[in-house]
């Protein structure tokens, strides 16, 4: 009868980590799917070739995120979880949500109404490089750290240590380094100026939030310290 009932338990947690692991990809794919019909929308046509360019890499993000982070990954992703803070998930809204609309809204207005000045094919291909390269760095980090969840809290529940190998050697928040390159190269590589606009306060608030994930871990995560006198840069060697 043990063995049964632990054998059911075992299916049983098995099967929540399944669903909430598909919540955790449904998770990921709704902004990025929403974000792509408001750039056509916003635009006022389809025949807009960097706006689907950009709703491709949006599309190979999402089944990116799906295969590098696993179904436990993806599972604690699914929501807030326990010990989230709401100043934390705020920024978190503004990080995944709020700000890559914005970042859409403006340029698609600036599509449909040829805002001045212009950006020149030059420039928005080095726009699809960089947010290339965002996906890219952010990609790594959550294939190198099993915690990395989408809200700042201390996993206990999952064991929760320090990762310090990978792009965390180089500094400590390689994947909000990933999204600062997404924010910034996503306004390029649709051809609007304007839309740095809102990009630079996406990025106000990933800088802000850095900070405050910092001093978060140092005073909760067993290790943290350490690690930060040994990987001096949050975000920039040399210089942050």
């Amino acid at each position: 009868m043990n063995n049964r009932t632990h054998g059911g338990l075992s299916e049983d947690v098995g099967r929540d980590i399944k669903a909430r692991a598909l919540k955790g990809i449904a998770k990921t794919a709704a902004p990025s799917l929403a974000i792509s019909i408001l750039l056509f929308v916003s635009a006022g046509r389809l025949n807009w070739t960097m706006a689907w360019v950009y709703a491709g890499l949006s599309l190979i993000g999402v089944v990116a995120v799906a295969l590098a982070a696993g179904p436990a990954l993806l599972a604690e992703r699914s929501g807030v979880g326990q010990g989230a803070e709401a100043l934390d998930v705020a920024m978190a809204v503004i990080m995944a949500w709020l700000g890559p609309v914005a970042i859409a809204l403006v340029a698609g207005l600036d599509c449909r109404y040829g805002w001045q000045p212009e950006v020149s094919p030059l420039v928005q291909g080095a726009g699809v490089v960089i947010v290339i390269l965002g996906y890219a760095m952010a990609l790594w980090a959550m294939a190198t750290n099993r915690f990395f969840s989408g809200v700042v809290r201390i996993q206990e529940e999952r064991g929760h240590t320090v990762v310090s190998h990978g792009p965390y050697a180089l500094v400590r928040h390689p994947g909000y380094v990933g999204v600062i390159l997404a924010a910034l190269g996503a306004p390029l590589m649709l051809g609007s100026a304007w839309a740095l606009i809102p990009a630079a306060a996406t990025i106000g608030t990933i800088v802000v939030r850095t900070a405050y994930e910092d001093r978060t871990l140092v005073r909760d995560l067993a290790g943290y310290e350490a690690y930060a006198r040994r990987v001096r840069y949050r975000l920039l060697p040399g210089i942050w």
